[in-house]
């Protein structure tokens, strides 16, 4: 079972940070939230109530929590509730390999020093547990560092991890500068195979903007009739309710089953937060009438990432509208480039 979930509190945590010169420095955190989609496993199945042994529970994809917090209940990652007397330990998760990995080089990397040129480092993980994270030398003044090291990292679920690369300008005793970040999702490789990628670095792995929902109007089905002879002549508005991007369907005359098939794109930049709103009306000389609407998330856009439906059309007798609709991630800005 999968929910959306958001939470947020009011915690108030103060924390005091030494810095690398001895100064200790306090820093409050407060407002503290997320969201994400909530997956819940029933797992074993058994004869007596309520008919599943224990509940596992976990994040099925990172949003806004971060590193060690969100590694410690995101998929692969789960938590494990008994719910009656047995034996769940296989429940847990447990390595299925090992990832060797050879960092060789980037190219081109942005300089991010004023005088000189960049000293880059790259940090790569699975998991981004401090004793799981991996640190390669520094390149000192070079945008075109050669590394040519090795690294070995545990793996859970090839089919839903990544390999995360980040590369960062070395600083000295200030704080190291982000140039850029990639990922690999593991399901890419083949076991027990060599494979050489080139990696493009983006600012950001986790900003969401510039996301594409491609929406096919497909038709509907037994529209009410508007017309005096028992007809309607039918045409559909899609708007995106925040960003509030609206397109419309051809007007279709003399019919209660219109056949569309016209396809319309929205650059969405919050999924989790939009509403995809179809309105169907009749359209009239002087005018148009209101025949009904649907509204929808686009989590399970999201979520499969492609699908067609059909929807009913609500404030109206009967109807409905049969619809495809595909999400796309769109790549992040591009700034440089690595191979691994």
């Amino acid at each position: 079972m999968e929910l959306d979930l958001q939470w947020d509190g009011n915690p108030k945590i103060v924390l005091d940070i030494k810095t690398r010169l001895g100064v200790t420095l306090p820093i409050q955190v407060k407002n503290i939230g997320f969201t994400g989609v909530f997956r819940i496993i029933f797992k074993p199945l058994v004869d007596e109530f309520p008919c599943f042994g224990a509940l596992c529970y976990s994040l099925r994809e990172k949003e806004t929590i971060r590193d060690a917090i969100e590694d410690s209940i995101t998929w692969p990652v789960r938590k494990i509730i008994p719910i009656l007397p047995g034996d769940y330990s296989y429940l847990d998760l447990k390595p299925v390999g090992t990832l060797n990995v050879k960092l060789i080089e980037a190219k081109e990397l942005t300089n991010k020093d004023i005088i000189g040129k960049s000293d880059p480092f790259a940090e790569l993980f699975v998991r981004p547990l401090r004793d799981r994270i991996k640190t390669s030398k520094t390149i000192n003044n070079q945008t075109s560092p050669i590394w040519n090291e090795h690294f070995e990292f545990v793996v859970e679920d090839v089919t839903t991890q990544h390999l995360t690369i980040r590369v960062y300008d070395d600083e000295g005793i200030q704080a190291s500068e982000l140039i850029g970040c990639a990922q690999l999702p593991l399901g890419e490789l083949e076991a027990g195979k060599v494979k050489d990628v080139w990696l493009k670095l983006v600012k950001d792995l986790e900003i969401q903007k510039d996301q594409k929902n491609r929406v096919t109007v497909i038709s509907a089905e037994n529209l009410p009739a508007k017309d005096i002879l028992g007809k309607s002549d039918p045409f559909v508005v899609l708007r995106m309710k925040k960003s509030e991007q609206t397109y419309k369907t051809r007007v279709l005359n003399n019919t209660l089953n219109p056949v569309w098939n016209q396809t319309f794109d929205f650059v969405v930049e919050d999924g989790l937060h939009e509403l995809l709103i179809l309105e169907v009306y009749d359209h009239d000389t002087f005018g148009k009438e209101k025949m009904g609407r649907c509204i929808m998330t686009l989590t399970r856009a999201i979520l499969e990432g492609e699908f067609t439906s059909s929807f009913l059309i609500d404030g109206t007798d009967s109807g409905r509208l049969n619809l495809s609709i595909k999400w796309t991630r769109q790549q992040s800005v591009e700034i440089d480039r690595g191979l691994i």
